[in-house]
């Protein structure tokens, strides 16, 4: 499970539905991003809004292709829990 960090730059993106805990989420590298080449983005799953990035000391191994999902939300924050290709997520019970 990662924080995602910018949300504050981003407070009526992470406030959408799109980010509602249990809504899959897209992962989008940023090989040419000037400030961080191993920079790792993260969109709602229909990529037309951003909450964010992975946080720097965990976006290196990250391709894109790994599975991403939102947790919770707590004020402008936003929790998201990142696992392999493949792998099985469940639905949160609400």
């Amino acid at each position: 499970m990662v924080a995602v960090a910018g949300v504050s730059f981003r407070p009526e993106a992470v406030a959408d539905r799109s980010f509602d805990p249990g809504r899959r989420l897209a992962l989008v590298p940023e090989p040419d991003n000037e400030h961080d080449p191993n920079a790792v983005a993260i969109w709602n799953e229909e990529r037309t809004l951003q909450a964010g990035y992975v946080p720097r000391e965990s976006a290196e191994p990250l391709d894109g292709t790994e599975i991403a999902v939102s947790l919770w939300r707590a004020g402008e924050g936003l929790r998201v829990l990142i696992v392999p290709a493949g792998s099985w997520v469940g639905r949160p019970k609400r």
